[in-house]
């Protein structure tokens, strides 16, 4: 409707002023009617002058339309033009256009304070830094949240550079990670040490590159977490020694009640004492068995890695493995055995590790029918997971995370460290060891190894 209207009133005017111009041609050319010709001639130069105005003004209306726009400039309005413009649709759509641009702005803006009231309250510290795009420009930083001030003992700077000098370890351990990643960093602040978790991730935004750095303290976690073990260690060690020290105390005081006032033993005060002896000796070497077992976790070989494939192990561990389990009528189920995908490992580690789990599946085989133990592989988001699969009699859920305690055993005799070394043995290599299990159906412990 503007177009037509505009092109219908410019072709008029237009039109309008060449039979003016042609008309004062012939005035002057065939007549000398000079008053006429004068008044033309004005008329002429009246309309051409307001030809001119007529298009200057919507050109000047469209550039301050224009420049609104990209400024941002919401205050500009043509509601006087709606009533007494020319093109009242036109200067209509210009006060709705930005409008439409000054609520998207106000949604955009009432966002990004959500946003950042959300992460001045979390307790993570967040920094975000707008990276310069030449040597000699200054890095900036966009966002720095009260919980990073708080952590590091600093102000929320402006400029990188500034805060790079009053952090300069920091700020180094970020530079290291500056293509993104994670990292473990210890720092003094105040006289007093802090454990960071510090992550980096990269972005790109509107062609300017910036880093996110969040970072949270975990020294308390980790001493809670640490205090756990200790519990839970202690108990089980203190349950375990406690049970050798008691009988041997009660035994040695009946041998000293005994032997207590007599200067000669006869025949029958040496057969009582046999069976207490033989007894405080069985317990004195199985308390000695155990602080053996405890020196073996704690001292486990440093690994010796090299290249082998996957197939390979579960090839030797099928051959070493099968004669044990076929003693016990389990059936042994070994697959993949030809997979080439090749592992950084130490051969005899995750050899025991494998002999470990696969021992614990036949004792939870003991009483079940069928018992079926299966060792393959599959591989997954960058991981190789070797499982050890059974249909034994499982684990109940609260005793999963009990499992992995040193010492803990729910069976006769055991030791309750293998599964313990196990893991131990899969961190050494950087990897973990995980299960999962449905009790009287299936559980699977998988050595999970990194794989790029």
């Amino acid at each position: 409707m503007f177009y037509q209207r505009f092109t219908f009133r410019l072709i008029s005017r237009l039109l309008f002023v060449n039979i003016l111009a042609v008309l004062l041609v012939y005035l002057i050319r065939n007549t000398q009617l000079w008053f006429t010709i004068t008044g033309v001639g004005l008329v002429l130069l009246g309309s051409t002058i307001s030809l001119y105005f007529y298009i200057n003004q919507i050109r000047n209306d469209i550039k301050r339309f224009i420049l609104a726009v990209k400024t941002r400039d919401h205050t500009l309005n043509f509601k006087n033009k709606i009533t007494k413009g020319s093109f009242p649709e036109l200067y209509e759509s210009f006060n709705d256009i930005i409008q439409i641009h000054k609520d998207i702005q106000l949604e955009q803006d009432a966002i990004f304070q959500l946003i950042k009231t959300i992460l001045e309250q979390v307790p993570v510290g967040v920094i975000v830094v707008k990276k310069s795009k030449t040597v000699n420009e200054k890095s900036e930083i966009s966002f720095f949240n009260i919980a990073a001030s708080n952590l590091l003992n600093v102000p929320a700077y402006s400029y990188w550079n500034r805060f790079e000098e009053h952090l300069p370890i920091f700020a180094a351990e970020i530079e290291k990670i500056n293509s993104g990643g994670k990292r473990f960093l210890e720092l003094k602040i105040q006289d007093k040490f802090i454990q960071l978790s510090i992550e980096v991730i990269p972005l790109n935004l509107y062609g300017a590159d910036h880093i996110i750095i969040s970072f949270q303290n975990i020294k308390d976690e980790i001493e809670q977490k640490e205090t756990e073990a200790w519990n839970r260690l202690i108990g089980v060690i203190s349950h375990e020694i406690l049970n050798s020290i008691t009988p041997i105390s009660s035994l040695s005081d009946t041998v000293n009640q005994m032997i207590t006032n007599k200067l000669t033993l006869n025949q029958e005060d040496l057969e009582d004492l046999k069976p207490a002896l033989q007894t405080i000796k069985r317990r004195s070497e199985g308390l000695l068995d155990f602080v053996k077992d405890y020196r073996l976790i704690a001292e486990l070989p440093t690994p010796n890695v090299e290249q082998h494939s996957v197939g390979e192990i579960l090839q030797h561990v099928k051959v070493l493995m099968h004669p044990m389990v076929s003693a016990k009528h389990i059936k042994l189920q070994v697959l993949q055995t030809a997979s080439k995908i090749s592992l950084q490992i130490d051969f005899k580690l995750v050899e025991q590790a494998l002999i470990n789990l696969i021992t614990n599946s036949m004792y939870a085989l003991e009483h079940t029918e069928q018992p079926v133990i299966e060792i393959t592989y599959r591989l997954a988001h960058n991981k190789v997971y070797v499982d050890v699969i059974d249909n034994g009699k499982g684990i109940e859920t609260a005793n999963i995370e009990k499992i992995f305690v040193p010492f803990y055993t729910t069976r006769k005799n055991g030791s309750g460290i293998g599964l313990t070394i196990t893991r131990n043995i899969m961190k050494m290599h950087r990897g973990s060891l995980e299960v999962d299990s449905i009790p009287n159906e299936r559980t699977t412990f998988s050595l999970v190894f990194n794989y790029a």
